[in-house]
C-alpha cells in the first residue's frame, strides 16, 4: 500500500521534525538550567542535581513542543523537497494531492504514537521524579509519607492534599495534627488552600474537629491561617497539576469526582485537551502541505521556520485562551479542549482540497 516514495516522503517529514524537536529542547533545557541558578546552593540543592533535574524534564518538554514541533518540521522537510523539485517530480509521476496528503499524514501518524509512548509513559513519572529530587534535596528536613499519596508530615501535623489547581493553590486539604505519641489531638478540613507571600497558608471554608480526652468540640470558620514549613513547591511533588497527569489518571479523577457529586469540568479539560494535543501532531503535518505549493516552495528555511513558529504559537495561545474560558465561563470541556485542534484539522483539509 505504500511504496518507496511514500517511505521517502515519510523519511523527509520526520527528519524535519526531529531535528527542530533537537533545536527546541536544547532551547528549553538550556532555559529551564538558566531557572535553577536561584535554586542551587540551598540545602544539597548543587549543579549535578540540577543537570539532572532538567535531564529528566526533557520527554515531558518534547511531548509539549510536539504539534508545534511538527508543524515547523514537517515545513521544513517538505519545504526541501519542493525546493529540489522533487514534489513536482512526484506529481509528475502520477502522485495526487491527496496521495501525497495520505504519506504526510502517516509520518503524523507515527509521531502521535512516539508522543503517545512519551506522553502516557515515561514522561509524566520521570516529570515527577525529577520533582521529587529536586525537593528532598532543598528541603531535607521534611519527610512524604506513602509512596503515591499526597500526605506529607511537617512536625506533629500531617497535610492531605487532593490536587493542585495553581502555582501556590490547591484543591481540597486535609489537617491531622497528632500528639508526641502519635494520638490524634485534632483533624480539619480546607476547600481550597493557597499559600501566601510570606509563607502562611490561607485555609478557606475550613472545617475542625478537635479531641480532648472524652470529649470533642466542632468549629467552622471561613478562613484559618496556618503557619508551616510546608511550600507550595513541596506539597506539588505529591499533587499533580491535572495538565501533568497522564490521561488514565484524569479519567479515573473525574469518574471519581462526577460519583461524590463534585465539580469535574476543569479535570474534564484537561483529559479531552491532552486526547487533542495527542493527535494534534497529525494535522500540524497536514497543515504544512498546502504551503510548500504556494509562495513557500521557493522560500529559503528561515521562512518555513517563521511561518511554522507564527501558527503554532497562535495554536497554542488559542488552547490558553480556551482553557480560561472553559474554566470561567463553565463551558463544555470536550469542545473548548478539542477546538483548536479541530481548527487546525479543517484549516489543513480546506487547504489540500484547494490545492493544485
Amino acid at each position: 500500500m505504500f511504496g518507496i516514495l511514500d517511505r521517502y516522503i515519510v523519511r523527509s517529514v520526520l527528519t524535519g521534525v526531529g531535528m527542530v524537536v533537537l533545536v527546541l529542547l536544547s532551547l528549553g533545557g538550556l532555559l529551564l538550567l538558566i531557572g535553577q541558578q536561584d535554586d542551587i546552593g540551598v540545602g544539597n540543592y548543587d549543579a549535578f542535581v540540577a543537570v539532572q533535574f532538567v535531564a529528566l524534564n526533557l520527554p515531558q518538554q518534547a511531548w509539549e513542543l510536539l504539534p508545534i514541533s511538527a508543524l515547523i518540521g514537517s515545513l521544513i522537510g517538505l519545504g526541501n523537497l519542493a525546493r529540489d523539485s522533487e514534489i513536482i517530480v512526484l506529481r509528475t509521476s502520477g502522485l495526487s494531492v491527496w496521495h501525497l496528503a495520505r504519506s504526510v499524514a502517516l509520518s503524523g501518524l507515527i509521531l502521535a504514537t512516539l508522543g503517545l509512548l512519551i506522553g502516557e509513559g515515561f514522561g509524566p513519572p520521570l516529570e515527577q521524579f525529577a520533582r521529587h529530587q529536586k525537593v528532598f534535596a532543598k528541603f531535607n528536613d521534611i519527610s512524604v509519607i506513602g509512596s503515591g499519596d499526597a500526605w506529607v508530615r511537617d512536625g506533629n501535623l500531617l497535610v492531605n492534599v487532593e490536587r493542585q489547581t495553581g502555582k501556590s493553590q490547591f484543591g481540597g486539604m486535609m489537617l491531622y495534627e497528632v500528639d508526641n505519641l502519635g494520638r490524634l489531638r485534632a483533624m480539619g478540613r480546607a476547600v481550597s488552600a493557597r499559600e501566601g507571600e510570606d509563607g502562611a497558608w490561607s485555609l478557606e471554608q475550613y472545617d475542625e474537629t478537635r479531641f480532648a480526652g472524652d470529649t470533642l468540640s466542632s468549629a467552622r470558620v471561613p478562613r484559618r491561617v496556618l503557619k508551616s514549613d510546608v511550600t507550595a513547591e513541596f506539597l506539588g511533588i505529591a499533587a499533580a497539576s491535572p495538565a501533568r497527569l497522564p490521561t488514565l489518571a484524569l479519567w479515573a479523577m473525574a469518574r471519581h469526582l462526577d460519583d461524590n457529586g463534585l465539580d469535574s469540568k476543569e479535570i474534564r479539560f484537561a483529559l479531552w485537551s491532552r486526547i487533542a494535543r495527542s493527535v494534534a501532531p497529525i494535522f500540524a503535518v497536514l497543515l504544512a502541505l498546502p504551503f510548500v505549493f504556494g509562495s513557500l516552495r521557493a522560500s529559503g528555511t528561515g521562512a518555513k521556520v517563521a511561518v511554522g513558529l507564527i501558527l503554532g504559537i497562535a495554536f497554542f495561545f488559542l488552547q490558553r485562551l480556551l482553557e480560561s474560558g472553559a474554566v470561567v465561563f463553565s463551558g463544555n470541556p470536550a469542545f473548548f479542549a478539542w477546538l483548536p485542534t479541530a481548527l487546525m484539522a479543517a484549516v489543513a483539509l480546506v487547504l489540500i482540497q484547494k490545492t493544485r
